[in-house]
């Protein structure tokens, strides 16, 4: 399954592009990172058989082994994309949040575009790190 991320805004050759492209690294499925204006722009089409996740506020707040639990349950139900979702400074707009399968967020805290995908990315590693047995996560 590929995991997608879809970002408004351009992240640069910064310290956070360095920690985004450690973490995607290390990650076995395929990866992507696409980058959308602030405003405007055309999303890529999604893959056949894919799963939409806004990042957002408001979202659910999953554990680590809970959000492993999702790509698990996705990868094994076939989708082929799960598309997450990094709005800018304006969040979402109705048409995108209509279109997602799962809003979810790192906490209640507003985290600017370039720390959430950061974040993001070190979610991905941990989760697929966690089901693949990989000792990187520890619990306790």
């Amino acid at each position: 399954m590929l995991l997608h991320i879809v970002a408004r805004g351009r992240i640069g050759r910064g310290p956070e592009a360095e920690l985004v492209e450690r973490y995607l690294k290390r990650i076995s499925w395929p990866t992507k990172i696409s980058e959308l204006p602030e405003s405007g722009g055309k999303l890529p089409p999604p893959a056949e058989q894919s799963v939409t996740i806004l990042l957002d506020e408001k979202g659910e707040q999953l554990g680590s082994l809970a959000f492993a639990a999702k790509l698990e349950q996705w990868r094994d139900a076939g989708k082929r994309e799960a598309r997450f979702m990094i709005g800018g400074a304006d969040g979402f707009n109705d048409s995108d949040r209509a279109n997602a399968d799962l809003f979810i967020a790192f906490g209640k805290a507003t985290w600017p575009h370039l720390m959430a995908r950061a974040m993001l990315a070190e979610q991905l590693w941990r989760a697929t790190s966690i089901l693949a047995n990989h000792p990187y996560h520890r619990e306790g």
